[in-house]
């Protein structure tokens, strides 16, 4: 199983819609609205997803920030989405996507990555533990109701 790794494409955003809404069960991202968002991004320049392909279908994605602070001295990449298709999750393909997006960091000068993720979703946690992530904070959110 050869899994090829880009930036994604028009053409992907179908598949990874479909891994938003059945994969990591965000039923708020649609085709509408995920393509209006991808070229709010391309359009910031500090946004990247990569997709995991598989014979031209897309089998997982990663999306990142490059994102500032202060205190930081190289800034950090902030990864706000991944998955992987349910039938090619513990084939590596993760852990493909979360080397590549390392690497891109790297090339960009920027030594620290942070993600959150679910406080239920403890085979994520694992995921994310055996590939060299520490569990070192909370992750805290909360919705403004806009009038």
């Amino acid at each position: 199983m050869e899994i090829k790794i880009r930036e994604i494409i028009a053409n992907d955003y179908t598949e990874v819609v479909f891994l938003w809404n059945n994969v990591l069960g965000v039923h708020t991202v649609t085709d509408e609205n995920f393509r209006v968002k991808m070229e709010q991004m391309r359009k910031a320049g500090n946004y990247k997803t990569f997709v995991a392909l598989l014979e031209n279908h897309v089998v997982g994605f990663i999306s990142s920030v490059h994102a500032l602070a202060v205190g930081s001295a190289n800034d950090y990449l902030h990864i706000t989405g991944l998955a992987v298709h349910n039938d090619f999750q513990r084939h590596k393909v993760g852990t493909k996507l979360l080397r590549y997006t390392e690497n891109y960091a790297k090339d960009c000068g920027i030594s620290s990555i942070i993600l959150c993720t679910g406080m239920k979703r403890t085979e994520a946690h694992a995921f994310y533990e055996q590939n060299g992530y520490d569990k070192d904070s909370y992750c805290f959110d909360k919705f403004i109701k806009l009038d």
